[in-house]
């Protein structure tokens, strides 16, 4: 039976876009993928093949990604050598796509034998180990695999589509959830779709394709809480009642994250033999980036004021774990007088929801952080600078701080128009 294989790259904005068996006969053109993906700067479209010598982004070999498409082209000659024995016909569009997920390779086989909660398994293992997970980040994933079991306990990739995420999202609404909440669990979701597509235990592109709009997760309503320079000030060289002292330890902890923009986890793990005369050396742990952040007269004050209590493992500072540290900063936000409204608007589904708190209640230590930024760039430090101390890697992390100083800056220089000169002057 007359019919050619044709091997390309799907037409994909991705820079690792899966390769296809395209197969023409009969009027019919069907598409079936390889289960591999490739970048196109490393495929040689002429001969239909990876160049020698690349892998792709999830450091699969380019001869192993080649084996797959010589498979793929054998198993795609059986499947027309079996219809013209048996069935003296050519096969349909859909059976030959049947026929063909049956049989292409030892993928098909692994799927059926390994359930969709086992490769989740898998991935939860895999992923935990080569990113370094946190206990947090575990936990998260297992909330996810929990609502996906209460969604559907049979779940399987041959039953996955765009109707199927959605009904899954739909599940989400229905628990109450804000839609930054079920945002970040769809991320979750394609992080662990894209790995099973890289490792061949399904051929959909479901980790690209699906992106279910949700109201006020676009950054645009989130409030960021920070602490004004008066008010980081005040909290700085506040004396707290005797009976309240031990506070002052978590002040300190908190300013100091102020004025150097550490993450909790990294402050946690800040050691004596990382602090230098002008700066300290931090390797981080959500992103394992080695930091040099030079030290400010109140980070030193803090430090120096530590330097010969004993702290458990040569810690620099006092820290406590992060969930105690969070509830005493309520404490010590209200203390210290911080009861400027703040109102936080959110969305569950497409109903808008606001609710206003003083921001003593809303203090976490994440608020550190973004104090620090706020105010560098208040001061005129330039974003490149400061994305240098704090780690981030591109411009679009920094962007809710340039909208709020941005929205500063309007408001300082609207006091000329209400600015009244003297009859008198000249």
């Amino acid at each position: 039976m007359k019919h050619t294989v044709k091997f390309d790259l799907f037409p994909q904005k991705s820079d690792c876009r899966p390769i296809r068996a395209r197969v023409s006969y009969g009027g019919n053109r069907v598409d079936l993928r390889v289960g591999y993906g490739i970048e196109p700067k490393k495929w040689d479209s002429e001969n239909m093949r990876v160049l020698a010598g690349y892998k792709n982004k999830y450091k699969q070999s380019g001869n192993e990604i080649n084996k797959a498409i010589l498979l793929c082209s054998e198993r795609i000659e059986e499947i027309f050598a079996r219809f013209e024995l048996l069935e003296k016909r050519a096969p349909t569009a859909q059976e030959l796509k049947k026929a063909f997920d049956m049989e292409f390779s030892g993928k098909s086989a692994a799927l059926k034998s390994c359930g969709f909660w086992d490769i989740y398994a898998e991935f939860m293992e895999a992923a935990g180990k080569k990113n370094c997970w946190t206990k947090a980040t575990y936990t998260k994933f297992s909330s996810l695999r929990e609502h996906l079991q209460n969604f559907n306990p049979k779940l399987s990739f041959e039953t996955l589509s765009d109707e199927t995420l959605q009904g899954f999202v739909t599940s989400l609404h229905k628990s109450d959830l804000r839609n930054t909440t079920i945002s970040k669990y769809v991320s979750f979701l394609r992080w662990f779709l894209r790995w099973a597509w890289s490792k061949g235990y399904h051929a959909t592109t479901l980790h690209e394709t699906f992106r279910p709009k949700l109201k006020g997760t676009d950054g645009n309503a989130k409030e960021v809480i920070y602490l004004e320079w008066e008010e980081l000030m005040n909290l700085y060289s506040f004396t707290f009642p005797v009976r309240e002292n031990s506070l002052s330890a978590i002040r300190d902890v908190f300013c100091f994250c102020c004025f150097t923009g550490l993450r909790y986890s990294d402050v946690a793990k800040l050691r004596r033999s990382d602090v230098k005369e002008n700066h300290i050396t931090v390797v981080t742990q959500k992103t394992v980036d080695g930091l040099i952040i030079e030290l400010n007269k109140y980070s030193k004050a803090i430090l120096k004021k530590y330097e010969n209590v004993r702290l458990p493992d040569d810690l620099a500072l006092p820290v406590i774990s992060n969930q105690r540290m969070n509830s005493y900063l309520k404490d010590v936000g209200s203390l210290v007088g911080m009861n400027s409204p703040q109102r936080i608007v959110y969305f569950k589904g497409g109903t808008r929801y606001e609710d206003v708190f003083p921001k003593s209640a809303l203090l976490t230590t994440h608020c550190g952080r973004r104090t620090f930024i706020v105010n560098a760039l208040r001061l005129g430090v330039p974003s490149e600078v400061i994305m240098k101390w704090t780690g981030h890697s591109d411009f679009k992390a920094m962007k809710p701080y340039v909208k709020i100083v941005d929205k500063l800056k309007a408001s300082e220089m609207d006091k000329f128009n209400t600015f009244t000169v003297s009859e008198n002057a000249p």
